[in-house]
């Protein structure tokens, strides 16, 4: 308890840990941590081997004892849920789901973060488009953000799109009551990200809205979208589309 609590703390100074192979990575939101942090891991928790040879300061060695630690402790849970339909796409719609989960997304589930009490529901009677809208009813959660609240992420690579230097148009609708919702995007790599956050909000959106943003995403990256409920409400999020531009 004592390490998932230093975990905790890390990561609301840092940013959000996700996970893909075959190195651990942490996204670094912080200025303050953004020079003396750079790279450090991916992966759910099956590999315990960290990459040494990306450590350039000696302060970076202490979070991946941290980290280490945690994985080869037994202690570190599955960070998210996904289940891959390559017939889907990308799924912006969420209308393909499986085990009650939208397919294709990396989902932050209440199987996977902690001390969180929320149901993931696909909504067919409140909707933008198609048939359904994926639906967060939050009773409790942390404001951390990542994979310790509620949400769901993306690295769009991973289905073949959105991967090369370019601009991108990143929209998608929205409504809310009683939540904070937060959505990040941005460039990242297999060692290094830029995640910046478009929307921090607690505003009531009684009717649906919508979001549209301009995404400069650098030679050799790809893709990533992270959204995070932070607050207590209820959250709709439909149709979200990607175009390049």
């Amino acid at each position: 308890m004592i390490i998932r609590n230093s975990i905790e703390q890390i990561s609301s100074d840092i940013g959000s840990v996700y996970v893909t192979k075959p190195v651990y990575i942490i996204n670094i939101y912080s200025t303050t941590y953004i020079q003396m942090l750079g790279v450090i891991i991916r992966e759910e928790c099956s590999i315990i081997t960290i990459d040494m040879k990306t450590l350039e300061f000696k302060s970076k060695l202490n979070i991946l004892i941290i980290l280490s630690i945690l994985m080869m402790s037994g202690s570190c849970n599955q960070m998210s849920e996904q289940i891959k339909d390559e017939s889907a796409g990308m799924n912006g719609g969420f209308e393909v789901s499986k085990n009650g989960i939208p397919v294709n997304w990396l989902m932050y589930t209440p199987n996977t973060v902690p001390n969180a009490d929320f149901k993931i529901v696909f909504d067919n009677e409140v909707y933008k488009e198609g048939k359904q809208s994926l639906r967060f009813d939050v009773v409790k959660c942390s404001s951390i953000g990542g994979v310790f609240s509620p949400g769901f992420t993306n690295e769009f690579s991973a289905i073949g799109r959105y991967e090369g230097e370019g601009l991108y148009k990143l929209s998608f609708w929205a409504k809310n009551v009683g939540s904070t919702f937060k959505i990040s995007a941005g460039g990242v790599s297999a060692m290094k990200g830029n995640m910046t956050v478009l929307i921090d909000e607690d505003a009531q959106i009684s009717d649906w809205k919508l979001f549209e943003y301009q995404i400069a995403i650098p030679k050799d990256n790809w893709l990533r979208m992270e959204l995070n409920i932070l607050q207590p409400g209820t959250f709709w999020i439909d149709d979200i589309q990607i175009e390049k531009e």
